[in-house]
């Protein structure tokens, strides 16, 4: 039977179309999707349990999953493949307390909820108080609906600083909140609650911004009231956060009577290069009214800046500033509370450096700097701009390339050294008007020491050496008897003259040791004396070549010798040659005694006296008053280190006449002691705490940075406002956790004590010139209670020295503090409670009395 389908060889080519495209080559069932798009990691404690027809996971106690982008850990996670979906919450433990709250980790974003439902497609999830934080602000919320990685709306929400936000000290309720992480908070009508308490402090709507970076915007001022000045807008202005290295912030002060302060306010840093900090600062102060006689108006200004370079920058090249100028009278005259504790400061001084180390053989040394230093009370100013200093390396040209330097001929040595100084000398009303160049001094002084030491008799060291030494001066004066003015005329020339001077020196020291043994079984066994004398001789030769005459009067008669060189800047040429012999002895007594703490029994160094130095000369050469009065001096560390005790006194041999002149006559033949006491010293400082460790964290650094001391003896001059200052030390690593209670057994304190007694007798005055004593001292009355205050009395004017109470307490999101001068020239109070959180820091109560000065 023959098939009725017959194909021919045209029809070849269409079956096979036919064929790839049939049906079959389109697949109808379609491929099956993979239902993980990425590696689980995951872990529980107790099980893990996977529902293949659930498609879902199931972890307890202890679990965590990580998948794609997020990381969870909770108590239980139940994670459903199919929906995307993920569900982590608490588990109840054996006394049926909730614990092991989830952590849901998204990148950088971290929240701490009861219960979570997240989606991993859409990124949205839904959170049942959720914790979370953003820089220094913490976030909870009842409910929290996340609608991708960048929002987050929130319903009755608790904002706050605090650390703990589930009882927090303070919150924000807002009913309503859109979160937008790291950069924004919005929320509806917001109420400020204070221990779980509703204040009436309510708002409509708030905003917050969220930023890791540095932002600009206002400073909100201080208000306030001065009894001269009226009322007063104090530290507000505006903060511009040009970029990661540098920064600015423009502040300014007003007062109703027309004063006003401005100041310019930059830091600035680069990493492993440098970091620094200007300040300029300007005020216009006006007391009393125009037209009445008690009006003033003082204009007063002051720059400061420092600069210091990371010693990683350059290995032989060093740049430093610390300069801090301006008018004298600006720390006491000005009204702002930052520079209440300068006012007592008698000295600003400004130094600007560069330094290069040149690495040749031998090394050269090269330094350029400008100093200025000013005296506040004289107004007179001294500045160096700038001194130049070069020094070519010590040389030993006859020593051995390897080998030690033994010997008077191998230890010959020399070097070269070049000091250039253009120096002023100007008062404050001159400073920088063209006025205070006109007497600038300029010269070059080259100094070439040659120097060497060996040892003769085993014991004694002998130094000896010589130093040339010569002067270049530009400046230079002229001495002549003026008929016209009918007096000696001092004339100032400016030209090029020099001289050259040289000196001999001789020294021989030893050191001697002796011990006084009480006994093994005495608390101190042995105490040790070390002595180290030295007797030194100088010859120094008359220049009397450089020496001109002038006549002193109208006949030409009587004349008077004089150098061009007088009050030249590295000095003038001595017309009387020098012979001296000098001596010198320092001493250091030690004590060995049992250590109390050793249970095997062992002892310890304890330092009785650091030095005790004498020293005096004698010249050869002077047919007069030949002997040098004697200098004693001396000082030691007491109680553990923390008593420095520092004393000194001069004794003359001679007598003095009525007229309180020096005279060629022994004091003792003169009816009066072996040497005369002209004047002498002691200081004593005292520093101690209930702890054994000093605290430095707290250094006023503005106050250092003004000028004075970084201790409290002058008082604090602190902004209250300013919430990076606290009596508190919050530096460092935690402390333990303090009670909030009141102490029972202990009372942390630290102490500082510094008195001060000056005698002089120079002139038979026999009198105390200066006699006072400074205390100041912090006081933790509870954890976070401190009481501050710094005080002392003047013996001589029979009064109290500047007095300044202090308290703080610390109310962890919040601070409060008081600062108090009861009485003086700097009367004044302030009072500050506030946010110590600086994203919070406008919000707060600040009032203050400034002190009510006089301007002069």
């Amino acid at each position: 039977m023959e098939d009725s389908i017959k194909i021919t060889a045209a029809d070849a080519p269409k079956i096979k179309d036919s064929i790839a495209k049939d049906s079959i080559a389109k697949d109808s069932v379609k491929k099956k999707k993979v239902f993980l798009d990425g590696i689980v990691n995951m872990k529980a404690k107790d099980y893990e349990k996977m529902d293949q027809k659930k498609k879902q996971l199931t972890l307890y106690n202890e679990a965590s999953i990580k998948y794609t982008d997020f990381d969870i850990k909770a108590g239980v996670i139940v994670y459903d493949f199919e929906k995307k979906q993920v569900y982590a919450g608490r588990i109840k433990d054996s006394a049926g307390n909730y614990t092991q709250r989830p952590v849901f980790t998204q990148g950088s974003n971290v929240v701490e909820p009861d219960s979570i439902v997240y989606n991993n497609t859409s990124g949205k999830a839904l959170i049942w108080n959720s914790r979370t934080s953003q820089g220094e602000m913490n976030i909870k919320a009842e409910i929290a609906k996340r609608e991708n990685d960048s929002v987050i709306f929130m319903k009755s929400a608790r904002l706050t600083t605090a650390k703990n936000v589930d009882d927090p000290e303070y919150y924000f309720f807002v009913t309503k909140v859109k979160f937008v992480p790291k950069k924004k908070v919005v929320v509806g009508p917001t109420n400020l609650v204070i221990a779980d308490v509703p204040t009436p402090l309510f708002l409509p709507f708030a905003y917050f911004p969220m930023t890791e970076t540095s932002t600009s915007g206002f400073i909100v001022p201080t208000p306030g009231q001065n009894n001269r000045q009226g009322y007063f807008l104090q530290n507000g202005g505006y903060y511009f956060a040009l970029s990661d290295h540098y920064d600015l912030a423009i502040l300014g002060d007003y007062y109703t009577n027309g004063s006003y302060g401005l100041r310019a306010e930059s830091s600035y840093a680069k990493r492993y290069k440098f970091n620094g900090r200007v300040n300029l600062r300007f005020e216009n102060n006006i007391q009393s009214e125009r037209g009445f006689p008690d009006y003033v108006k003082s204009r007063q200004y002051n720059i400061q800046w420092s600069h210091s370079q990371d010693a990683k920058a350059a290995a032989n090249s060093r740049f430093s500033a610390s300069v801090n100028l301006g008018s004298s009278q600006y720390f006491r005259q000005s009204v702002n509370l930052n520079n209440i504790g300068a006012s007592l400061n008698n000295n600003l001084s400004s130094s600007v450096s560069y330094s290069k180390t040149f690495q040749t053989i031998p090394q050269v040394n090269l330094s350029l700097s400008a100093t200025h230093s000013q005296n506040t009370n004289t107004q007179q100013i001294d500045m160096t701009l700038p001194t130049l200093q070069a020094s070519v390396d010590r040389i030993f040209p006859f020593a051995p390339k390897d080998g030690i330097k033994k010997g008077f001929f191998k230890n010959i040595s020399f070097q070269y050294n070049l000091r250039g100084e253009n120096r002023i000398r100007t008062i404050d009303s001159l400073f920088f008007k063209p006025e205070m160049f006109e007497n600038a001094r300029t010269g070059f002084q080259h100094t070439i020491p040659v120097n060497t030491n060996f040892k003769i008799l085993k014991y004694l060291s002998v130094s000896a050496g010589a130093t040339y030494n010569e002067v270049w001066a530009l400046n230079t004066i002229e001495k002549f008897y003026s008929p016209s003015d009918n007096k000696v005329i001092t004339e100032n020339v400016n030209g090029f003259e020099s001289f050259r001077t040289y000196n001999f020196n001789l020294g021989i020291g030893t050191t001697v040791y002796g011990t006084f043994n009480f006994g093994e079984d005495k608390k101190i066994q042995a105490i040790r004396h070390t002595i180290r004398p030295n007797i030194s001789y100088g010859y120094t030769p008359s220049f009397e070549q450089y020496y001109d005459t002038y006549a002193i009067d109208a006949t030409g008669l009587t004349t008077a010798e004089y150098t061009k060189f007088d009050g030249g800047l590295f000095g003038a040429p001595g017309r009387n040659y020098s012979n001296n012999i000098g001596f010198s002895m320092s001493n250091t007594f030690e004590a060995k005694v049992k250590d109390e703490k050793s249970k095997k029994g062992e002892t310890k160094k304890v330092m009785l006296l650091n030095n005790l130095n004498l020293s005096t000369n004698y010249n050869i050469a002077a047919d007069s008053l030949a002997l040098a009065p004697v200098r004693i001096s001396g000082g030691t560390l007491l109680f553990n280190q923390k008593m420095n005790v520092n004393f000194a006194t001069t004794l003359d041999p001679y007598a003095i006449d009525n007229s309180g002149r020096r005279i060629d006559v022994f004091n003792i033949d003169n009816g009066g002691s072996l040497l005369r006491m002209t004047s002498s010293n002691l200081t004593i400082n005292y520093s101690f705490s209930s702890e054994d460790t000093k605290n430095e964290s707290n250094a006023d650094k503005q106050n250092t940075q003004n000028g004075g001391t970084g201790d409290d003896l002058f008082g604090r001059s602190t902004d209250l406002s300013d919430t990076r200052q606290s009596l508190f030390d919050k530096s460092g690593d935690k402390k333990e956790e303090k009670s909030p209670e009141w102490y029972n057994t202990k009372l942390p304190w630290d102490l500082q004590l510094a008195y001060s007694i000056t005698y002089n007798n120079n002139n038979r005055q026999d009198e105390i010139s200066s006699n006072s004593l400074m205390v100041a001292g912090n006081f933790e009355l509870a954890p976070r209670w401190k009481v501050g205050f710094s005080s002392g009395y003047d013996f001589v004017q029979k009064g109290i020295t500047f007095t300044q109470l202090r308290f703080e307490r610390d109310l962890e999101s919040w601070r409060m503090s008081f600062n108090w001068v009861p009485f003086g020239t700097n009367t004044y109070w302030g009072f500050f409670i506030g946010i110590s959180s600086s994203i919070l820091s406008d919000i707060k109560y600040d009032k203050r009395q400034l002190p009510d000065r006089v301007l002069r």
